[in-house]
């Protein structure tokens, strides 16, 4: 029997190299497999399988990273195999997992070409300090480009990639206007100014002249309501919500700016259309089922119809026409004579004249 055989341990391979800017000094993908592949081989470790992550480990999330815990936590190999500690973590949260199952004995051993470990209290307290190490990194090179940031919009410098329409000028670190898309964007406010053009029309409008976005595609429906919408063109800096006085050369007037601002938010209105008026809706109720009436045009001519909302009754459609005969049909039946109705008037003219009031209100001769 080889007794070598018999005592190597099954590990997994974690390489993880970020997208983030502040890790591209990182050794490749290709250069930490390697160098871990030949300390498996020192430290007699089968290497049962090789994780690839190329995601940041600022915060806990990971895919990749979890899966491989979860496989561990299964039993299918003991150990980890990584460049260092901060390969695997870089949040306490990771950390804490990771430094967990070394407690819980589910994890065995970690093995780092850069870094001594053992799975001792001492070890343990030392993977912490490293693992925190990590966490401070990025916490502190964070807080350092947050106030770079701040520094830049102070200065009324733009901090990232400039907006369609400007360059960056490698040479000065500076925003340039790119006279060609320029001459398109003051074109799109002026056209929308005008309050004649919906988005979808200045869309097909300006493209027709040429204007495309990065990499030479183009610009959607979507891409002018956002440009529209960004002062930077009228010289100004939004930046989380805030705005700041920019350095770089504008390419409308502020006043422009502001009118297509107006003529945005109008349009983002619903027009709310008035309920056309009918005489006699809202007051007449069905004499079958005691529903509310109600009313609609079709054709030219006002139809009056029960809403039957209580039940299905057996009314139908009358024309305002009708329905005005009928009322005044019934008017006729309970309205008072003529004679009559000008002596209880009189009567009521003579009361209210004879009240106090009313005679403290004759003119005195």
């Amino acid at each position: 029997m080889n007794t070598q055989n018999f005592q190597t341990k099954k590990f997994f391979l974690y390489a993880r190299k970020s997208t983030d800017t502040e890790e591209r000094q990182v050794r490749s993908i290709d250069d930490q497999i390697a160098e871990l592949k030949e300390l498996a081989k020192k430290e007699n470790v089968e290497i049962a399988k090789i994780f690839i992550e190329k995601q940041t480990a600022k915060e806990p999330g990971r895919p990749i990273f979890n899966e491989m815990l979860s496989r561990i936590e299964k039993g299918e190999a003991e150990g980890i195999l990584a460049w260092h500690p901060d390969r695997l973590a870089r949040n306490s949260v990771d950390g804490g997992k990771i430094i967990w199952l070394l407690d819980i004995e589910k994890i065995k051993g970690l093995k780092f070409p850069t870094f001594w470990f053992e799975n001792t209290p001492q070890g343990k307290f030392m993977l912490q300090i490293a693992f925190g190490q990590s966490k401070y990194y990025v916490d502190n090179l964070s807080e350092n480009i947050k106030r770079g940031i701040r520094q830049k919009l102070k200065n009324g410098l733009w901090p990232q990639m400039a907006p369609l329409g400007y360059l960056n000028d490698r040479n000065t670190k500076s925003i340039i206007v790119d006279k060609n898309k320029a001459r398109l964007i003051k074109k799109s406010f002026e056209l929308y100014s005008t309050g004649n053009y919906s988005l979808r029309r200045l869309c097909e409008t300006i493209s027709t002249l040429g204007l495309l976005g990065r990499k030479q595609k183009a610009l959607g429906i979507a891409n002018y309501q956002y440009l529209l919408k960004n002062p930077f063109y009228c010289g100004l800096i939004r930046y989380n919500g805030e705005l700041y006085e920019g350095k770089h050369e504008p390419i409308i007037a502020k006043k422009l700016f502001g009118k297509v601002q107006e003529i945005m938010k109008s349009k983002s209105k619903p027009n709310k259309k008035k309920p056309k008026y009918f005489v006699f809706r809202g007051f007449i109720r069905c004499a079958e089922c005691g529903c509310l009436i109600t009313a609609e045009t079709q054709k030219g001519h006002n139809y009056y119809h029960c809403t039957k909302r209580k039940i299905r009754c057996s009314q139908k459609y009358v024309r305002e026409e009708n329905l005005a005969g009928q009322i005044n049909e019934h008017i006729q039946k309970v309205s008072l004579p003529d004679d009559w109705a000008k002596k209880i008037i009189a009567e009521l003219e003579k009361e209210n004249w004879e009240k106090p009031n009313h005679r403290n209100l004759l003119p005195k001769i």
